[in-house]
């Protein structure tokens, strides 16, 4: 405390900028040219805007400064303050998570039917962690393909044949629905595993595939669309705590506006995309109308079945039901 009294005096002093009080490390687990990371980025900056000689966040990098999923780890031990990392990558600590993956509802309106804040609760509970927002949210996971995929008779996608690319948010859908054999592969490995053959379908989020140029690979994109992007800014809760008021009000009311404004943003990105994705010779196939709702309905069924067996183990069902209800109302 001296030494911020002896700064700050000094820099009166001198007419130097004054420095912020707090200082807020921080870091994404997807690499900085992806536009999840790039809309993080830009939450950051309204926050330090808004919050200048208050605090500033210093984001120390993505994976390169902390391996991606190490990163939900290393926010809660407070070797950094804030991390940006989808739910699913820390749900065997946070069962919960699943819901979010599973959710009929975007980020706004489970802020508005107290998901999010019921959420934030079980992350401080369970994960010693602040929930400041689920951001980025409104975009659906699809299947994308560089072979062209079968269907049976009754118009299901079959995947028997396929290597298919695994990742924590949806191996329980790729497995217990699909009956498909993963090969659990990072997002920043799978440029090579698709140049290599190593992988023939991925799922992904509608957005995204261009910035990580896998579009040089795939070739078809496979309807319907399932689950949601589960993207969220947390922040350690001892940090959290030792924050002054004022901080962390401008904080949690930045993470808020930054809800709906990447909500927007993101979808009006998706068409412009979709537009592009089909211009570079990228075809969409479907699904039978009957398999598409079963297809929907299973992904959503294995994901809230993996939270329903974590949740026994970890303990805690009280919120079970409650949770269930505000992501997937419907």
């Amino acid at each position: 405390m001296l030494q911020r009294i002896f700064a700050l005096a000094l820099g009166l002093a001198l007419g130097a900028p004054v420095l912020a009080a707090d200082t807020i490390s921080a870091t994404h687990v997807f690499p900085a040219s992806l536009i999840y990371s790039r809309s993080f980025l830009e939450f950051v900056k309204k926050a330090n805007d808004a919050g200048r000689g208050e605090f500033t966040i210093q984001v120390r990098g993505g994976p390169e400064a902390i391996g991606m999923m190490e990163q939900p780890g290393a926010v809660r031990s407070g070797v950094v303050d804030m991390v940006y990392s989808p739910c699913a990558f820390y749900a065997a600590v946070v069962p919960e998570c699943d819901a979010v993956s599973a959710s009929t509802v975007d980020g706004p309106t489970a802020r508005k039917n107290g998901g999010i804040d019921l959420l934030n609760q079980i992350h401080q509970k369970r994960m010693g962690v602040v929930l400041l927002g689920w951001v980025d949210s409104g975009i659906r996971f699809t299947l994308w393909s560089t072979k062209e995929p079968k269907f049976d008779s009754g118009g299901h996608i079959d995947i028997k044949g396929f290597k298919v690319r695994g990742n924590p948010i949806y191996n329980a859908f790729l497995t217990n629905y699909l009956g498909a054999q993963v090969i659990n592969i990072n997002s920043s490995e799978l440029y090579t595993a698709l140049e290599r053959g190593t992988v023939d379908i991925t799922a992904w989020t509608q957005i995204g595939l261009m910035d990580l140029n896998w579009d040089r690979y795939i070739k078809y994109r496979i309807l319907p669309d399932f689950f949601e992007t589960d993207l969220m800014i947390i922040m350690n809760q001892k940090k959290w705590t030792s924050l002054s008021p004022k901080t962390r009000e401008i904080l949690q009311r930045t993470a808020i506006e930054h809800e709906s404004a990447s909500l927007q943003s993101l979808q009006e990105l998706w068409k412009k995309e979709q537009a592009e994705l089909a211009q570079r010779g990228i075809k969409t196939l479907a699904q039978s109308p009957d398999a598409s709702r079963r297809f929907v309905a299973g992904a959503r069924a294995a994901s809230l079945a993996r939270m329903k067996e974590r949740t026994e183990k970890a303990g805690g069902m009280e919120n079970y039901e409650r949770i269930v209800q505000l992501f997937t109302p419907g």
